[in-house]
């Protein structure tokens, strides 16, 4: 299966809940293995999760039951700009050598969706999951991962929503409306990787060298947890959460692994 844009259309609008067909389950909850890289450099993590996307497929391949059915991973990036696929880097508004002088990376990727900014204080995490174990429905698997995002904010008291043609979680702040999480996949088999991106205590001056997302739509900006509350986020309180509603939105079992700490360093 190709790798999907990145951009979905929503009819609802400020909708917070799921229906409850969406929340349908399989009988045997999926194991899904719970993995805090802590801060890893981009292409590290790129290179470390398609070796666990291709360990799925290979699997399914060979008929060989996995004792897991997926990863979620978090972490955080030094700074880096990423084009998907489906992206324009005309949205990118800086040329080789700024981006070298700043120290700066740029990396076109196999996701969905156009450009975005990571950085340290941003949460990226990286649902790689075979979806047969739960459904065939790539909109259903972003709308969910959209919940996941909007149940954790609720937690932190900020109220978010789906924005109508655009993919990603969205807030009301100054009487704009903002994007706090931009979300981009790429399926294989139904096997998924990338992810989303929360922007939590991150430096949102970054932004101002893209076109966030490739929207030049006039009112629409990005912004993060920190800016919205007034205060810094305890990132790791962040994590915890976003790993309770995954667990509860996608109905799985979640276990906790380490990751060999000499990997992050390479």
């Amino acid at each position: 299966m190709p790798s999907i844009a990145g951009l979905f259309q929503c009819p609802c609008k400020n909708r917070n809940i799921l229906d409850e067909k969406w929340l349908i389950s399989p009988t045997v909850q999926p194991l899904v293995q719970y993995i805090d890289w802590g801060m890893m450099d981009y292409k590290l993590a790129w290179d470390q999760q398609s070796e666990l996307h291709q360990s799925l497929i290979s699997a399914k391949r060979s008929g060989n039951q996995l004792h897991e059915q997926g990863y979620l991973i978090l972490c955080e990036h030094p700074a880096v700009y990423t084009l998907g696929k489906s992206g324009s880097e005309a949205n990118l508004l800086l040329d080789a050598a700024s981006r070298k002088a700043s120290g700066l990376e740029f990396y076109k990727i196999n996701r969905g969706g156009d450009i975005t900014h990571h950085g340290p204080g941003q949460i990226v995490g990286y649902p790689i999951l075979d979806l047969e174990y739960w459904y065939r429905d790539v909109h259903r698997y972003v709308r969910e991962m959209e919940e996941v995002i909007i149940r954790s904010l609720k937690i932190f008291d900020i109220e978010s929503f789906r924005l109508q043609g655009f993919t990603g979680v969205w807030t009301q702040h100054e009487g704009v409306e903002k994007k706090v999480c931009a979300i981009g996949v790429h399926l294989s088999r139904w096997v998924s990787m990338h992810g989303f991106a929360l922007n939590v205590n991150n430096d949102l001056s970054l932004f101002n060298h893209i076109i966030p997302c490739g929207i030049e739509e006039e009112g629409k900006e990005v912004t993060s947890m920190s800016t919205l509350l007034g205060i810094e986020i305890n990132l790791s309180e962040v994590k915890e959460t976003i790993k309770n509603q995954f667990g509860e939105i996608f109905n799985c079992k979640i276990s906790e692994i380490e990751w060999e700490s000499e990997k992050r360093k390479q």
